[in-house]
């Protein structure tokens, strides 16, 4: 299912005319069923950071700051809290497709952007990514004790 309501999140969301109903749908779909995710990931990134040695605190800081800034009412969470860990800035005027675009920026640019960031980057969302399966297999452990 959730596949589903991605997939049509991706290929009709606010598209074109002929689909805006279908794909305003889709894009409220995609928003609702990754509400808890992102939030759960963007309070995972700070311990992931600090776990790496990062600036958990900083990564905290600009989550609570700069997730709202954000189009997407999910995408913020995560992306505002790997910049505060990075002490970098994402967002700003960028080109895409050949016309400039202008998005708010999360985070505060404490230091250039480099290919390093990008490895950072990886190794905190694959860090992130086993805390919450560690997570949830707590979860699903401690409802085995109690019956569920």
């Amino acid at each position: 299912l959730y596949k589903v309501i991605n997939t049509g999140d991706s290929m009709f969301g606010y598209k074109n005319e002929k689909y805006m109903k279908f794909g305003w749908a889709s894009a409220k779909l995609d928003d609702l069923a990754n509400f808890i995710p992102a939030r759960l990931t963007g309070l995972l990134v700070p311990v992931a950071s600090f776990l790496l040695g990062l600036n958990a605190k900083k990564s905290l800081k600009i989550l609570i700051r700069d997730r709202k800034k954000h189009a997407s009412p999910n995408s913020g969470h995560s992306e505002a809290a790997v910049a505060g860990a990075l002490g970098i800035q994402l967002g700003g005027t960028s080109r895409y497709f050949g016309k400039t675009v202008t998005k708010p920026t999360l985070g505060d640019a404490d230091k250039p952007i480099s290919h390093h960031h990008i490895w950072q980057a990886i190794r905190i969302m694959l860090l992130t990514s086993a805390l919450a399966m560690l997570l949830f297999l707590a979860i699903r452990l401690l409802l085995g004790m109690i019956g569920f």
